[in-house]
Order: C-alpha cells, then structure tokens, then sequence
C-alpha cells in the first residue's frame, strides 16, 4: 500500500471541528422558504469568505433510481425557484427529462450552513434561456456549442478544435446564436431546510414544506 493510500497517514476519522455560531430559531424564519435563502445567499456573499456562494451540487437520478450528482452554478432565483443551465443532452439534463425530482445543495462550509433543497425541476422558457445566454461571456457561449456535455471524446485536443472552428466562425463582438440543445431549468421547491452547525453535533435544522399553496415548518433532530 502505497502512502496516499494508507488510512494511518491521514486519518479523516480524527478530522474534528467544534462549530461556533449564534443559535438558529424558528422565530427568526421568513414566512416563505424563498425569502430565507435570499436572507442567507446575501448574508453569506457579503460576508466574502465563501467563493462561489452560488454553486450547489445538484442530485439527480435515472427512472431505475441510480443517482448522480455535480457541482452547478446558480444563476437565477426569486419565487418561482431555483433555476441553472446546462446542456439538454447531458447526463443530468437527461435523466432530468425521464425523473423530474431533483436536490439541491448548497454547501456554506465556512460558516457552518448549508440549504439543501428538494423539488420538481421544469425547463425554463427559451426567451429566458436566451436572455440568460447573452450575458455570458464571448468563450462560454462558444463553449455551449463546442462541448457535447457528458459525451466521450478522444481527447482534449479534439474539444480544443471544434472550439477553435466555432472562435473562426463566430468571431469576438459577433452573435453566437443560443444552441437548441442548451437551456435552462427551474427547480420548483417542495421543501427547503436550512441547517446551521452547533457545539457537541447539536445543529440547528429547519425545514420548510409546501402544502397546498403554503409553508409548513417544523425543526428537525441533528
């Protein structure tokens, strides 16, 4: 056994960590799940500690259950929801088409919070698809055409080339039109917790669940 793999080198069972933060009460939660988060993302974004607040790792699955999951980034959120893009054809925008049901996580390790959202996801419209994709840089709208996201390739080199085509074709301050195979998705919450780390493993968990329109919250055991 070679030493990065000899558990005695670094054991991740001694990895400990008090977690010191002011206590999270019920009585400090916004009426609607959406209103926290914002509270949250802008607390945390604020607070410059934590880089890429919006990223989240978003959980799928296939229709026979296995899941899959990846580090996505956040890019639009208000009442409605959650919403990211990617390509259509990928592995997560396919198994996203046969299984709905999503999860969300965002990961606030710094200061010991995480929202972990779970839903049903639906595609955005492609006028807001492609609002979205006018903003993007120059080289990531090329991107969304050079890369068959989740789909083999040789090898680097041949993704370097199909970008360099696509550079050659839609020049620096020319339109590059919105790919028919990239959009966006929306994720609808069903419940939101919000979870902030304590002394002694004794964290706080929140939950909001929607019922029929409203918001149901109640406080989970750590």
């Amino acid at each position: 056994m070679t030493d990065a793999l000899d558990p005695a080198a670094l054991d991740p069972a001694d990895m400990r960590e008090q977690y010191r933060t002011p206590l999270f009460r019920k009585a400090d939660l916004a009426a609607e799940p959406m209103e926290q988060f914002a509270r949250w993302f802008k607390e945390v974004a604020a607070g410059g500690v934590i880089h890429e607040p919006n990223a989240m790792v978003v959980s799928t699955a296939s229709p026979d259950g296995r899941p899959s999951s990846r580090t996505v980034l956040l890019k639009h959120y208000d009442e409605r929801g959650f919403v990211f893009f990617t390509n259509y054809g990928s592995r997560k925008g396919m198994e996203l088409e046969t299984n709905p049901y999503v999860s969300l996580l965002f990961p606030w390790h710094p200061v010991a919070r995480q929202v972990i959202v779970t839903g049903l996801a639906e595609r955005v419209g492609r006028d807001e698809t492609a609002a979205y994709f006018r903003t993007r840089p120059h080289g990531s709208q090329l991107g969304a055409w050079a890369s068959e996201q989740s789909s083999v390739i040789a090898s680097r080199a041949e993704l370097l080339a199909r970008y360099e085509e696509l550079a050659a074709r839609y020049p620096e301050g020319e339109q590059v039109p919105v790919p028919p195979h990239w959009g966006g998705f929306r994720v609808v919450p069903e419940t939101v917790e919000f979870w902030q780390g304590h002394e002694n493993r004794l964290h706080d968990r929140l939950r909001y669940t929607g019922e029929g329109g409203a918001w149901r919250i109640e406080r989970l055991s750590p």
